[in-house]
């Protein structure tokens, strides 16, 4: 039996049609959440993003239990202000790695609890708007980064890269940083092609926090069902009893959803059809509408 889900946001709950479902999930899924929260299913979002691109939709479907944010860096519960879990980079380190990435013109972020900051004369605007809109919070401009750092907690460092050669840029100038971080990549339907780099402590990941989650809800992970997009989802739904990827999700992701059994396992149709409901529905837990 299902008790809980733990739902990746973009991809999943959040598509790519504007005023749709972009940059808030559509009415009919934000209304099918709560009422499945209402029936005492806990329903966890697992995200990179940080938890204010993502409280409301929490507050809309009055998800009142604790959710996974910044790649599994924070765990935490909006709406009674709890922060479960933290995991904060030493602020040395980020400032060293934060250097190295403008040193090779990577446009950066990190992040610090309600807020997102870049340096100032590395903006583009190109970038910032389409981030703008998928966190629906403007960035907090510094005159330095790698200084900023040094006064801030951060659980997260954001290089994004505008193509694939970019990416493998990134991904080099990382290399000597990786024995103490971890380095992760997300996408956004609104974004493409840009990727998201998820800088983390080394160790932390959804599928860490999908173990914090079961322990924290008292809910075993076999009765729990996971819904992603991306291979990094994968994380969460290798553990999970139940698993279920979107028709707009990786080839890879659904070959690896399909290796759990029939009876666990399923393939939903496209966020942009709010597939996540079909998967609702398959899986007993919505009604057929």
């Amino acid at each position: 039996m299902i008790k809980a889900l733990i739902l990746d946001v973009d991809g999943v709950l959040v598509g790519s049609q504007e005023g749709v479902n972009f940059p808030d999930p559509h009415p009919q899924v934000i209304e099918a959440l709560k009422q499945i929260r209402a029936k005492g299913v806990f329903i966890s979002l697992c995200t990179g993003k940080p938890y204010f691109a993502i409280e409301k939709i929490i507050r809309d479907a009055y998800l009142n239990n604790i959710h996974i944010t910044e790649g599994g860096a924070v765990i935490t519960n909006p709406i009674d202000q709890v922060v479960d879990k933290a995991y904060m980079l030493d602020s040395h380190l980020a400032s060293q790695l934060i250097r190295a990435f403008l040193d090779n013109n990577v446009y950066t972020e990190f992040y610090n609890g309600d807020a997102y900051m870049i340096q100032r004369d590395r903006n583009d605007p190109s970038i910032a708007e389409r981030h703008f809109k998928i966190l629906q919070k403007e960035p907090t401009q510094v005159d330095s980064l790698e200084k900023a750092v040094l006064e801030f907690s951060t659980p997260k460092v954001m290089p994004i890269a505008r193509d694939e050669t970019e990416r493998a840029k990134i991904e080099s100038v990382f290399t000597p940083f990786s024995d103490k971080l971890s380095l992760k990549w997300a996408i956004h339907p609104t974004a493409l092609p840009l990727e998201f780099g998820i800088i983390t402590n080394k160790g932390i990941s959804k599928h860490r926090a999908a173990i914090d989650i079961s322990e924290s809800l008292g809910v075993s992970l076999k009765n729990i069902l996971g819904v992603g997009d991306t291979l990094m989802d994968w994380d969460f739904i290798e553990i999970c009893g139940y698993g279920a990827a979107m028709g707009n999700a990786s080839d890879e992701l659904k070959n690896l959803v399909s290796t759990k059994s029939a009876e666990y396992s399923y393939i939903g149709p496209d966020v942009d059809e709010n597939g996540i409901l079909d998967i609702l529905r398959h899986f007993g837990l919505l009604g057929e509408g």
